[in-house]
């Protein structure tokens, strides 16, 4: 594009309760040169990291199960969802964040993570910039039952299953979780498990 440009730039603050709202009016330049006025609202939460932990060996791997409200909200007819191990960033670091993560939620302490990606989920309404992890486990790393933190209100069941099975279950509609499926098909892309 040509032009694109942003200028005078005002933010209304609408909400702070869990993270911040904010109204943004702004002109924006278009295509054909004119300066026209934009008003958008967008939703700031903190960057997050998402992670895929699998085993090798055993072809499996680690999700979790848990209510997500907006989702309730929104036709899924009892809340629950099934995911990645995931998490808000601590302190700005995304690869000590999901190790944290990981062993809140499931009981598993991973050494070795490797950063695949990045991606902003949904670029629209929510400024998150959400960090992609594969990291392998084995049975010998769980140290814990998981479950998340006593003081979040996580309530998180932890799943261990096959890799085909995940990626059925794609295919079924019981994993509607768009992080998740981004990492079991960069698992399947990248061919993890041979």
């Amino acid at each position: 594009m040509k032009y694109g440009n942003v200028k005078n730039i005002k933010k209304e603050l609408l909400s702070d309760n869990w993270y911040t709202l904010k109204k943004v009016s702004f002109e924006y330049q278009r295509e054909d040169g004119a300066w026209e006025t934009q008003i958008r609202e967008a939703y700031d939460r903190g960057n997050g990291a998402v992670i895929l932990l699998y085993n090798k060996e055993k072809k499996t791997v680690v999700l979790t199960r848990q209510f997500r409200m907006p989702t309730y909200l929104n036709g899924n007819e009892d809340g629950m969802m099934i995911e990645a191990c995931a998490g808000i960033l601590e302190k700005g670091n995304a690869e000590e964040t999901i190790k944290m993560e990981v062993e809140e939620e499931t009981g598993y302490r991973i050494e070795d993570v490797e950063k695949v990606f990045e991606s902003y989920m949904s670029p629209g309404s929510v400024t998150e910039i959400l960090h992609f992890f594969i990291g392998q486990y084995h049975d010998g790393m769980r140290i814990g039952d998981g479950g998340g933190a006593e003081d979040e209100t996580e309530n998180i069941e932890v799943l261990e299953m096959s890799f085909p099975e995940a990626l059925e279950m794609i295919r079924t509609g019981e994993i509607k979780d768009a992080k998740t499926i981004m990492l079991l098909q960069y698992a399947q892309l990248h061919a993890l498990f041979e």
